[in-house]
C-alpha cells in the first residue's frame, strides 16, 4: 500500500506536525510519499522521497492551486491513501480532492482499525469505526493521534509543477494577539475541564493553581462557555504545553486537548469517571469529586 502524505510549510519551514503522517503510514505499513508545497532548502533532510512544488510560483497556500498540483502527484503515483493533517490546509484541501476523485474521506481519524479507522464520536466520549467503500481514501489525521516519525532515509527531491489559473493570491500570514499568558512556558498547569460545572467553580480549580505555584489552563468546552479567557485554552485549538506538572480537573480527555499536553512529564487528572480517556495518559488519575477533592488538596498544600 501506498500513501501519499501531504506536509505543510509555513514561512519556509516544515512544520512539525507534517512527521506525524509518517507515524500514520508506519502503524498502516505504507510505502510513504511525501507531498510538499514549499523550497528545497526546507525539505533537504526529509528524508524520503519528495514531490516537491515551488511555493514561491503556487503560493505556500492557494486551495485551487494546490488541489491541482495533489491531482497531478496522484496521477503519476496512484496511491491507495491520501494524507493530510486536521489542520486549516487539511480540511480545507481534503474534500476537495476528495470530491474531484469521487472517493471516500475520513475525517479526524484517531487510530487505525481492522479494515477501516477509528474516528471520535459523541463529543469524543465514545470512539467509533469506519469501513472506506472506496479503494482509494482520502483521510485526515487528529493532531497528536500519531506519533511524529521522522524518516532516517536519503532524500530524493522531484519537481512537481502545473499551469493553473487561480482567483486567489496568497498574501501571507497575520500574527494571533499576544496572550495574556504564556502556558507555553509554564512549569506547573492545573487545567479546568467541563467537570468543574459552572462559572464560580473555576475559582477552585484556581486556587489550587496558585497553591502550586501555577497557571490556570482550561479545556475548550470550559472556554466556550465563556468561563475561562481563550488564552488559557489548552489543545490543537490553543497552546501546546509540555510542563512538568499538568493537573487535568474534570477533563474527559478528548484527543484535541490530549494532543496540546500528552507531553507534560507527569500528569495527575482528577476525573469521577474511572473510564475517562484522560487516565489513559494519565501519570495517577484520582476517582473523586473535584468540587470536594481539589478544595481539600488546596487546603492541605497551604499547610
Amino acid at each position: 500500500m501506498k500513501a501519499l502524505l501531504i506536509g505543510e510549510c509555513r514561512g519556509g519551514q516544515v512544520l512539525d506536525a507534517t512527521w506525524e503522517l509518517f507515524g500514520y503510514a508506519a502503524q498502516a505499513c505504507a510505502e510513504p510519499l511525501l507531498f510538499m508545497v514549499g523550497t528545497k532548502e526546507a525539505v533537504a533532510g526529509a528524508g524520503v522521497r519528495v514531490l516537491l512544488a515551488d511555493a514561491s510560483k503556487q503560493g505556500e497556500y492557494n486551495p485551487e492551486a494546490h488541489k491541482l498540483l495533489i491531482l497531478e502527484a496522484i496521477r503519476r503515483e496512484s496511491p491507495d491513501q491520501i494524507v493530510f493533517m486536521h489542520s486549516s490546509y487539511g480540511w480545507d484541501l481534503a474534500p476537495r480532492v476528495a470530491a474531484a476523485l469521487g472517493v471516500a474521506q475520513s475525517s479526524e481519524v484517531i487510530g487505525i482499525a481492522e479494515g477501516g479507522f477509528e474516528l471520535c464520536a459523541c463529543n469524543a466520549k465514545m470512539r467509533r469505526t469506519v469501513v472506506p467503500t472506496t479503494a482509494k481514501i482520502v483521510v485526515t489525521l487528529q493532531g497528536g493521534a500519531f506519533q511524529g516519525q521522522k524518516p532516517a532515509g536519503s532524500t530524493e527531491i522531484q519537481d512537481l509543477d502545473v499551469e493553473a489559473s487561480s482567483r486567489l493570491e496568497f498574501l501571507g500570514y497575520e500574527e494571533p494577539e499576544k496572550k495574556d499568558v504564556n502556558l507555553a512556558t509554564a512549569e506547573i498547569i492545573v487545567s479546568a475541564g467541563r467537570g468543574v460545572g459552572k462559572k464560580d467553580n473555576v475559582q477552585i480549580i484556581e486556587a489550587l493553581a496558585k497553591a502550586l505555584g501555577g497557571e490556570l489552563g482550561a479545556s475548550r468546552p470550559v472556554v466556550d462557555s465563556g468561563w475561562v479567557a481563550q488564552s488559557h485554552q489548552v489543545g490543537t485549538t490553543g497552546q501546546t504545553v509540555a510542563p512538568k506538572l499538568y493537573v487535568a480537573c474534570g477533563i474527559s480527555g478528548a484527543i484535541q486537548h490530549l494532543a496540546g499536553m500528552r507531553k507534560s512529564e507527569f500528569i495527575l487528572a482528577i476525573n469521577k469517571d474511572k473510564d475517562a480517556p484522560i487516565g489513559e495518559v494519565a501519570d495517577v488519575l484520582v476517582v473523586a469529586d473535584l468540587l470536594q477533592f481539589v478544595p481539600a488538596l488546596t487546603a492541605k498544600l497551604g499547610r
